[in-house]
């Protein structure tokens, strides 16, 4: 018990994430690894993976770019064709067959893509024409970014359109939930930021109007799903993609609290950033968002156990999300609760390759 009298929570404290009862608060973070097969499906070794991992509380997969235009990195497996759900299909089945729970990440990356990625070579789409700095990754290895294609005002419900039907994809592969990607610099982030949103329509401006989007899309995806199933990522200190925001308290204070309106499974804001103070704008306390949001709290970025353990005593967050550690440790929650020691990631195996460093990590040998 806590001197509050409340009983004590740590990681293995249960935990009720919509209709599902998490066996821990050990999340295995999104984690893009480019690895899928011909046609950006799942295949056999991706199954693997997340089998090895299913002990988790709960894992969200690898980004699933929700349409053709949504892709913007090599081998990244989609949910938008009836081979990719077959594939999903084949993790889902396995996960739940070792008593996992899996929510599929939905994503498009907007202007973080390059046209050899693309259909026909084409331009990638943005809420404006604003070139990114630095270079995409492709199949030829890093290519500079492109200026963008600005999405037309008649496009945006065709671009909402692909997040519901990619949300019924989803359900009709098995999975037990999805979340929205809203961070990290992509397409829905890149509609928040006034960084990279410069339209003078109902989707720029204001701070309703940069946030109309992500509203739009979440009420398609909650339409599928109900909101008890639905999660969402923000990245507000994240400055990766060539990301900022003149004033990213306010924008995102006021998403959060749109965002309750929801009652969304768990809103999941990353830490990235932190270590870079004011490179994505001026710095704030992401404790501020946690006193606005209603629901359950998720949050990542570099956590060990013991200070994942602190952060959910405090109340700072209810859920932690893992992703370095979850790489070279499938059997993370057994080490932790052994406090047996870690292996060590390999980072030049974390993109492409074939099962060395994605999974061939040892599991612990507790006979």
């Amino acid at each position: 018990m806590t001197s509050s009298g409340k009983p004590k929570v740590d990681l293995f404290t249960p935990i009720k994430v919509g209709p599902l009862t998490l066996p821990n608060r050990i999340v295995m973070a999104p984690l893009t690894r480019n690895r899928a097969g011909a046609g950006d499906v799942p295949r056999e070794m991706n199954v693997t993976y997340y089998v090895q991992r299913a002990s988790a509380g709960l894992l969200i997969t690898e980004a699933s770019p929700v349409s053709p235009l949504g892709h913007g990195y090599p081998a990244t497996p989609g949910i938008h064709t009836e081979s990719q759900v077959t594939g999903w299909q084949d993790v889902t089945r396995a996960v739940h067959e070792r008593d996992g729970r899996i929510f599929l990440q939905l994503w498009h990356v907007g202007r973080i893509s390059h046209p050899s990625l693309l259909p026909e070579g084409e331009l990638p789409v943005a809420p404006s024409a604003i070139r990114p700095a630095g270079e995409a990754m492709t199949f030829t290895g890093p290519q500079p970014f492109v200026t963008p294609r600005v999405l037309e005002l008649a496009e945006i419900p065709g671009i909402i359109e692909q997040y519901r039907q990619a949300a019924e994809n989803a359900r009709r592969a098995g999975f037990d939930g999805v979340e929205i990607h809203a961070a990290n610099g992509y397409l829905l982030d890149q509609f928040l930021r006034d960084g990279t949103n410069r339209r003078n329509d109902a989707y720029g401006g204001s701070l309703q109007n940069r946030t109309r989007l992500l509203m739009e899309v979440t009420d398609a995806v909650t339409a599928v799903w109900g909101t008890e199933r639905v999660g969402l990522r923000l990245s507000p200190l994240q400055p990766f993609n060539d990301m900022r925001d003149s004033n990213p308290e306010a924008i995102f204070s006021y998403v959060v609290e749109r965002l309750n309106d929801f009652d969304l499974a768990y809103l999941h804001v990353t830490e990235m950033g932190q270590d870079a103070p004011g490179a994505a704008g001026p710095a704030f306390d992401l404790g501020r968002l946690r006193e606005l949001w209603h629901g359950l709290y998720m949050t990542n970025y570099r956590y060990d156990k013991a200070r994942a353990n602190a952060a959910l005593a405090s109340g700072a967050a209810d859920l932690i999300a893992f992703g370095t550690l979850y790489i070279a440790n499938p059997d993370l929650p057994e080490r932790f609760a052994r406090d047996a020691p870690l292996n060590i990631p390999d980072a030049a195996t974390f993109y492409g390759g074939d099962e060395h460093g994605y999974t061939d990590y040892p599991f612990l040998d507790i006979h």
